[in-house]
């Protein structure tokens, strides 16, 4: 009787959103580790930044730690560089923190890689949207990921952040996007506006807020954009 070999998951790097943490996300996700257990390994870092404990009902559900989420909440940049807090809507010259933050993502690359591909939620995708073009432009020679998804994305509204975004050509890298149509943190024309910047993206809504959906519903669109890299 012939042994069937099953494909070896897909390593895929998970980058958090602001005010969360490795932990935290790790939580936030089980549905779709469970969902994707067959296909994919996620694997989670810490963004290199500690939030200040402060309550910020704008940022919504995206500030809950969760349980188990025992580290402090962190950030991959700050829009408010005085007072070290991040808005995504916040028009800025400069921001605080992101080139550690490229710098955490390649130690993360040569620590605990290879990755076949990199996730990111909400700040953590405006991140994903910037290592690629980061990737693209051949500036970090560690970054070799496949595919990126990218959940409640947007484009950085910070004016030194802005040449991420005048790439002559889309970005060839294959990407998923994913947002709900009732996000109230990360609105979906926020979103949408990330989708120029790639090449042939793919999309994934659905009817909910601001998370990382894993319904049943919800299973044969990310397998078909995964399994082209299997």
């Amino acid at each position: 009787m012939a042994t069937v070999t099953r494909a070896a998951p897909l390593r895929i790097l998970c980058i958090h959103g602001y005010r969360q943490n490795s932990g935290s996300f790790r939580e936030k996700t089980g549905a779709l580790r469970k969902l994707l257990k067959k296909y994919v390994e996620l694997v989670y870092m810490s963004a290199p930044h500690r939030v200040p404990q402060t309550v910020d009902a704008a940022q919504g559900k995206e500030n809950e730690v969760g349980p188990g989420g025992d580290e402090a909440p962190r950030g991959w940049w700050f829009s408010d560089t005085q007072a070290r807090s991040f808005d995504a809507g916040q028009q800025c010259q400069a921001s605080l923190g992101l080139e550690e933050s490229v710098e955490a993502v390649r130690t993360a690359v040569n620590d605990l890689g290879p990755f076949d591909g990199v996730l990111g939620f909400s700040q953590g995708a405006a991140l994903v949207a910037m290592l690629c073009c980061i990737q693209e432009q051949n500036l970090e020679p560690q970054f070799q990921f496949r595919f990126a998804i990218l959940v409640a994305g947007f484009r950085s509204a910070c004016l030194e952040h802005q040449g991420f975004y005048g790439s002559p050509a889309p970005l060839a890298i294959p990407s998923l996007h994913v947002f709900g149509q009732e996000d109230q943190v990360i609105s979906d024309r926020m979103s949408r506006e990330l989708l120029p910047l790639f090449q042939e993206p793919q999309v994934l809504t659905h009817p909910g807020g601001h998370f990382v959906p894993a319904a049943s519903a919800h299973r044969q669109t990310y397998q078909e954009f995964l399994k082209r890299f299997q």
